[in-house]
């Protein structure tokens, strides 16, 4: 079992680069793939970002390329997703995911946290 407990979303201004952060719970955060989705409101959750287990590999959603990172730290449990020139249309809640593998597939993932707002004003 593996409890996800994301943190740092709020309201921000268009260009704004705030850091996302999905703390961890349990010994068995270096085995899983971790990823970021989000959900606007009435559209489908969507991929976002995916790290591998050891962080050597990354894979993003086509329209963030370039300004969102995500990047882990697995002595802290943490995965973390660092979004720079934020526009009004990133606002959604983000959520971070825990799976076996590196892929964007949001049913690939079994593990979910709560989620975290976030709402970029223009």
């Amino acid at each position: 079992q593996v409890q996800l407990v994301e943190s740092g979303g709020g309201l921000v201004q268009a260009g704004g680069s705030p850091r996302l952060s999905c703390a961890a719970s349990g010994r068995t955060f270096s085995t899983y793939a971790m990823a970021w989705f989000r959900q606007a409101p009435g559209k489908e959750r969507e991929f976002v970002a995916v790290i591998s287990r050891g962080g050597t590999y990354t894979h993003y959603r086509n329209p963030v390329k370039g300004r969102f990172t995500i990047s882990r730290d697995n002595a802290k449990n943490t995965v973390y997703l660092q979004m720079n020139s934020l526009k009004p249309e990133d606002t959604a809640v983000y959520y971070c995911a825990a799976g076996s593998y590196s892929i964007s597939t949001h049913d690939a993932y079994n593990y979910w946290g709560q989620g975290t707002q976030v709402t970029v004003s223009s």
